[in-house]
């Protein structure tokens, strides 16, 4: 089955910020979810992320763990879902650690789901479909 494209009420696009220090990766994740139909924003570092995130306050975040620089994509997530202005922004790991303490400890800061590199496309798709799907339905 093929993954939808969402697009929030009154047609508005979700917004998805890319976390990720290669550029090339972040572009492949823009070109795999067909960015013409979300908002999408890209961050390189952790202190770019969060202050992108409090900026503009993604619906959905794209997330690698592996980052340069004081703080991993785990801290990143761990403050996003402590801040009880962005606790609600979905977080979705997208990382080369493939082990399944990775992928608990990302669980475990919050991380809403957890897609090891290197992805499918589908499998990426779906995911993200996924979860916007349960945030439009928990929306009041």
């Amino acid at each position: 089955m093929a993954a939808k494209k969402w697009q929030g009420r009154n047609n508005k696009l979700y917004k998805i910020l890319i976390v990720d220090d290669q550029p090339e990766i972040r572009n492949l994740l823009a070109i795999t979810l067909d960015a013409d139909n979300y908002e999408v924003h890209h961050a390189n570092d952790w202190m770019s992320a969060l202050g992108m995130t409090r900026a503009i306050k993604p619906d959905l975040i794209l997330l690698d763990i592996m980052m340069p620089g004081e703080f991993d994509g785990l801290e990143v997530c761990r403050r996003i879902k402590c801040d009880q202005d962005l606790s609600s922004t979905i977080v979705l790991v997208v990382s080369a650690r493939a082990q399944v303490a990775d992928r608990y400890k990302a669980l475990e800061v919050g991380a809403d789901d957890y897609l090891t590199k290197p992805f499918s496309p589908l499998a990426l798709m779906e995911k993200v479909s996924l979860l916007l799907s349960k945030k439009e339905q928990q929306r009041p």
